[in-house]
């Protein structure tokens, strides 16, 4: 529901001093200097003005000074009442200073009082507090008609103009607090997306080394318990230590790529398909460099894809098919097929169901499930 704009207060930040230049205090300073000045000078420039006289428009310049002060602290906290109370004592001061001969200062507080209460009050509240305020100057000042109705209406829309002034640096100071809120939020976004991507990278290193590890150690688990000769049980525990020793490759990997350090995506691949016996890999399409999170999906998901052949159906020969296409990367692995080893059952590992979620972070799919002689995995990531 919009707020009234008649009973709307000037914003705080429109009220306060925060956001006003430089020149712009000097400004405001200088002309504050020069009223009081006109205030002093209509006060005691008078040859009739005696010694109580003078103390009177001393004890005046006090209390206009301080009720000036206090009406500025109670308009900034929107506080009706105690501003018209504080406004009522201006004017009183003022119209005691006419009867009591102060004529100038009377006049200066008029003017003063018609200008702020525009710039600070609800115009509910400012319009016929200046229409008074004015009419007192009015009635008050010795000038031709002509002169006091010009200068009437230039005060009032010197009051009017500076309330427009200071509203519009008030919205600029909100929408500039507003700018600063939203770059601490994308910042903070940005970072917590950071780190859902680091520990994306160490639990997809983790899970694939592990799983490998575990098959090789299933695996001489269950050659013990069948009583295998001490050959082939050192065989699987010489390879777990080599996967071991990958994952700690892996994870110098991962490292550099959070660093914006990959090594090329064909290399990569082509490097894991020399350490798995019988993979091979197709490039086809345009070569381009990938989007970090893009490239790190097909290097996990090719990992995942041949641990999972090695652990379903050992032997089978595998080939990997990487299509760069104008709008997006693809991933096939395909394998021939075989009887599943003793360890098809072992292990919880990354599994599909991680591929398939680090795919559709990305916008992409990933679908996997038999084929003609096995089972194939296909990753789509848009680029």
């Amino acid at each position: 529901m919009t707020e009234n704009v008649w009973t709307r207060w000037p914003s705080p930040e429109a009220l306060g001093r925060v956001g006003v230049s430089r020149p712009r205090r000097l400004l405001g300073w200088g002309a504050r200097i020069l009223m009081a000045a006109v205030f002093l000078w209509g006060a005691f420039r008078s040859s009739h003005v005696h010694l109580w006289g003078a103390l009177a428009g001393a004890v005046g310049v006090v209390v206009v000074t301080a009720t000036a002060w206090g009406f500025f602290r109670t308009t900034l906290a929107h506080r009706l009442v105690p501003s018209l109370g504080l406004f009522a004592v201006l004017f009183g001061v003022a119209g005691a200073a006419q009867a009591g001969s102060f004529h100038v200062p009377a006049l200066v507080i008029w003017c003063a009082c018609g200008i702020v209460a525009l710039e600070r009050l609800p115009l509910a509240a400012a319009m016929p507090l200046t229409a008074i305020a004015l009419a007192a100057f009015a009635v008050a000042d010795d000038d031709r008609w002509i002169t006091t109705v010009v200068t009437t209406i230039g005060l009032a829309l010197a009051g009017y103009v500076l309330r427009l002034d200071a509203e519009a640096r008030g919205n600029a100071q909100r929408l500039l607090a507003q700018e600063r809120a939203a770059r601490v939020a994308e910042a903070e976004s940005a970072a917590l997306g950071e780190r859902a991507r680091i520990a994306r990278e160490i639990h997809d290193v983790l899970a694939h080394s592990l799983s490998a590890q575990l098959v090789h150690l299933e695996a001489a688990r269950l050659l013990i318990e069948r009583g295998a000769d001490r050959d082939r049980i050192l065989e699987r525990v010489v390879a777990a230590r080599g996967m071991a020793r990958d994952g700690l490759d892996e994870t110098r990997q991962a490292l550099s790529a959070l660093r914006g350090e990959l090594t090329p995506l064909e290399d990569f691949l082509s490097q894991l398909v020399a350490a798995n016996a019988g993979a091979e890999v197709t490039i086809s399409g345009e070569r381009r460099q990938l989007p970090a999170e893009a490239s790190q999906a097909v290097r996990r998901v090719a990992q995942e894809a041949l641990t999972n052949v090695r652990k379903h159906a050992p032997g089978a020969k595998v080939r990997l098919r990487l299509d760069y296409g104008e709008h997006q990367v693809v991933l096939d692995v395909r394998d021939s097929g075989g009887t599943p080893g003793d360890l098809a059952g072992a292990g919880g590992g990354y599994g599909l169901l991680g591929m398939r979620e680090r795919a559709e972070l990305l916008g992409g799919s990933l679908e996997a499930g038999p084929h003609e002689e096995g089972f194939a995995v296909t990753l789509k990531v848009p680029v």
